[in-house]
C-alpha cells in the first residue's frame, strides 16, 4: 500500500486494475493481446494477467478464446450507462425538466428506453391543466413516441431492425418509422402527433453521453397548438434553457430550428 502524504491512499492491486481498464478503454472493441498491453502500460506479464483473469471472473474484462485478446467486459460497460440512467438521470435531470416547464408552460418528461419501450423516470407539469397518462414507471412503445424516437435515432439503428420495434405494423409502419429517425437524425429532434394519445403532440430531444443516448427529455403539448411556428418556439426554449443546467456527462445534440 502506497501514499503520498495527505492525500488519498492508493492500494496497488486496485491501481493495476484501475490502469488496465484505462487502457482497455481506449482500444474499442478491436482488444489487445496481453504483450502489447504491458508493453503500453509498462507492467510485468504475471501482474497483469492475474489482474486481468480476476476482472474476467467479475465481467469487467472479456478475453477472445480464438485470438486471446482482452476487451472491456459487459460490467465495465454498465458502469456509466447505469449511472446517468435511472435515478442518477432524473435526480440529475430535474432542475433542467423544471426550468423548461416553467419557461413554456407546458409537460416535460424525462424517460429511458428499455428493450422496445420507454419508461418515464420524471415528469414536470405546466401550471395549465394538460392531462395526458404518463405517470413515473409507465412504459410505453418506442415507436410510438417522441421519446423513443428521439432516443433510437441516435443509436446505430438500420431500417432492417425496426421491424422488432413494430411488430404489430409491418413493414409500412417501420418504413414510416425509418423515415423519422431519418428526420431526427438530421435536425436533432424527433416528434409525434396524435399517435401516443388522441389530442396531444410532443416534442422530443435525445440526452446524449457522448455519441450514445443516455435517455430523452420531451415536451408534450396540445395538437391543435402544435403548429410550424410554435415547434420552433419550443426547440429554442430548449437550446436556451437546458444546457446550462445537464449534469457533467450528458449533453444534446445541434438541434436545428
Amino acid at each position: 500500500m502506497a501514499g503520498t502524504g495527505n492525500g488519498p491512499t492508493r492500494i496497488e492491486a486496485i491501481d493495476r486494475a484501475l490502469v488496465l481498464l484505462d487502457d482497455l478503454s481506449r482500444l474499442g472493441t478491436a482488444g489487445s493481446s496481453l504483450a502489447d498491453i504491458c508493453a503500453r502500460v509498462g507492467m510485468n506479464k504475471s501482474t497483469a494477467y492475474r489482474a486481468l483473469s480476476t476482472m474476467r471472473c467479475r465481467d469487467y474484462v472479456q478475453q477472445d478464446p480464438e485470438s486471446g485478446s482482452y476487451t472491456l467486459g459487459p460490467a465495465a460497460l454498465a458502469l456509466a450507462t447505469r449511472h446517468f440512467e435511472g435515478d442518477s438521470l432524473a435526480s440529475g435531470m430535474h432542475p433542467a425538466l423544471v426550468a423548461l416547464s416553467r419557461e413554456v408552460d407546458e409537460l416535460v418528461h424525462l424517460g429511458v428506453m428499455r428493450g422496445d419501450r420507454v419508461v418515464y423516470l420524471d415528469k414536470v407539469e405546466p401550471s395549465r391543466t394538460i392531462r395526458v397518462w404518463s405517470d413515473i414507471g409507465r412504459t410505453v412503445p418506442v415507436a410510438d413516441t417522441a421519446l423513443g424516437r428521439a432516443i433510437l435515432a441516435f443509436t446505430a439503428v438500420e431500417r432492417q431492425q425496426l421491424d422488432a420495434y413494430v411488430p404489430a405494423g409491418g413493414p409500412e409502419r417501420a418504413d414510416r418509422l425509418w423515415g423519422m429517425i431519418g428526420f431526427a437524425r438530421g435536425h436533432g429532434y424527433s416528434f409525434e402527433v396524435e399517435e401516443n394519445e388522441p389530442g396531444i403532440a410532443c416534442l422530443g430531444v435525445p440526452l446524449l453521453r457522448g455519441n450514445q443516448p443516455a435517455g430523452a427529455m420531451s415536451v408534450t403539448t396540445f395538437a391543435s397548438t402544435f403548429t410550424a411556428r410554435r415547434r420552433t418556439e419550443l426547440l429554442r426554449a430548449v437550446r436556451d434553457v437546458v444546457p446550462p443546467l445537464l449534469p457533467v456527462g450528458i449533453a444534446l445534440p445541434a438541434l436545428h430550428v
